[in-house]
This record gives structure tokens, sequence and C-alpha cells, in this order.
């Protein structure tokens, strides 16, 4: 390292290479998801705080992945939309580095917690006469904190081995936001170590995860196969098939973006594929997870009913 490099005080996003028109319509589009993000997550997370027959364990993980998704949005998007606006794009050292650790912090408890609503969801289903005795508020308390706190000491680690390493320039990060691959392409140093834990971290918390969920999912079929009743079962698999598509989709683009070899798929097609687990997930999931529920349509009906009646 010579003495006449300078190191970097901020970062330029330089987002999307598109046209000022586009700019715009992505912005009101964008800003429109997000509205989406927020009212859906904020909607689930009051009915389960209002309506004391949602305070069970289903529900339970159910606030706390709409609060993870609104973390995960609020991260991420703010700073995009206000690019769209801005002709400086820029984001400064510390900023840019909390973003990145807020980022994998969310999205490793992401990946946690729908692990734990997967198991959940498997023991309603396949042990119903011991679900309350397998599930009671200790397990679930427990499993809630560890995926917060595992999620965050992970990435911390990732900070910790970022913040060691010396930024002198290029400072112009690739991306919508301070993603952690694209940050370290920016790094004036060996970044092997890094993205060898990035891989080994992808393992522990992608994949390990994945196939604990495709296993209860597996199994939940072969119950639901064997309900009698064929309303039952059509209502069963229906839930089911929809948790999978949202799982499938969030673990399906992250072990692409941070699994496959890096020259299958250019930086254009990472940050399309960051959109999906930053803006589309976190919107979609109060869809598939709650609001199609009869559950929680019964509860929102009886919080209205009492609004009124006030």
């Amino acid at each position: 390292m010579t003495e006449n490099q300078t190191w970097v005080t901020e970062f330029i996003l330089l987002g999307f290479p598109i046209s000022a028109k586009m700019q715009m319509l992505f912005f009101g589009l964008f800003s429109l998801f997000y509205a989406f993000t927020l009212m859906g997550n904020g909607v689930i997370l009051g009915l389960i705080w209002l309506d004391s027959r949602l305070h069970t364990p289903m529900y339970f993980f159910l606030s706390h992945l709409s609060i993870v998704d609104i973390s995960y949005a609020s991260n991420n998007v703010p700073k995009m939309l206000s690019n769209f606006l801005n002709e400086k794009k820029s984001i400064s050292f510390v900023p840019c580095i909390m973003q990145t650790f807020l980022y994998m912090a969310f999205a490793h408890t992401e990946c946690l917690v729908l692990v734990m609503m997967s198991y959940d969801w498997y023991v309603a289903i396949c042990h119903p006469l011991q679900y309350f005795v397998i599930m009671n508020w200790r397990v679930c308390t427990v499993q809630a904190v560890t995926s917060w706190v595992c999620g965050s000491l992970l990435a911390l680690v990732h900070v910790g081995l970022i913040l060691r390493l010396p930024f002198c320039g290029p400072k112009e990060v690739n991306h919508f936001f301070c993603e952690i691959l694209s940050v370290l392409k920016l790094a004036c140093a060996d970044t092997k170590l890094n993205l060898l834990i990035i891989f080994v971290a992808s393992v522990l918390i992608l994949v390990g995860p994945l196939c604990l969920v495709l296993v209860s999912y597996t199994r939940l079929l072969v119950s639901i196969l064997r309900i009698q009743s064929g309303e039952g079962r059509r209502k069963a698999f229906s839930t089911c098939s929809s948790h999978l598509c949202v799982v499938g989709l969030f673990f399906g683009s992250a072990i692409v973006m941070y699994m496959a070899p890096k020259s299958h798929h250019p930086e254009e097609q990472q940050k399309i594929l960051s959109l999906f687990y930053s803006l589309f997930n976190p919107m979609l999931n109060p869809l598939i997870y709650s609001l199609r529920n009869a559950e929680v349509k019964g509860a929102m009906r009886r919080v209205l009913w009492k609004q009124r009646s006030m």
C-alpha cells in the first residue's frame, strides 16, 4: 500500500443504467410496491396484536416475518428511490457498511424464520394433538430469539471482515444499495477470505435451512394426501404449494446470487435478483401467508366491526 493512496469516504451507487424517463417510471412503480409492503405487513402486525384469536405460534412467527420484511425493505428501498430522483447517488462509508450489515442480518434472520414457520406448519398438520405441547410459548420464543441472534452475529462476522479491508478507490458500487459482493469488488486488497466466508455462510444459512424446509414440506405433502376430505386436501395443498413458491423464490434467488459461478449471472442480473428478495418477496409474503387466510380475514372483520361500534 503506497502512501499517496487516498481512503474512500463515500461511495457512488450506480443503480440501474436507464434513462431519466424510465427512472421516474421505476420511482413511481417501486414506491407503490414499497407502500404495499409497508401496508400489507403493517396490517398483519396490527391484526395479530389486536385479535387474541391470532395469539398462536403460527401467527407469532408470521409477526416476526412481517417485522423482518418491513425492516428488510426499509433498509434498501428508500435509498434506491431517492437515487432515482438525485443526480448525485452518493452514500457515506459508514452508512454504506451499516446498510450492508442490516441487509445481511435481515436476510439471515428471514431464512431462519422461514425454517421455523415450516416446522410449525409441519407439527400442526402431522402432529395436531401434540401441537401445543411441542410448540409451546417457551419453544417459540427460543426459536425466534435464536433466529434474530444468529442472523445478526453472522452479519457481524461479514462486516468485521469487510472493515479489515482498505478502500482506496474506485468508489462506484455497481448496485442500487451496498450489497456485500459489490462492495467487496472495490477493496484494495485480497478478498478471498471474505468470499470463502460468504460461501460457507451460504451453505449454512441457505442450503441447510432449505433442505430442512423441503423435508418438512415433503412430509406435509404425504400427510395431506392422507386427508379423507377432498375439500380439506385441496385447501391444505393450496396453502402448502403457495408457501413453497415463496420459499423457493427467496432461497432460489439467494443461492443463485451467492453460490452460483459469477460468470453465469452478470451484474445487471444480480440487481434484478436482489429486487426479488428486497422488494417483491416482502410485498408478496403478507398475501401468500396471511391475507388469503380465513382466520386473518375473520380477524380483520372483527377489528373493523369493533372500530365501527366504538
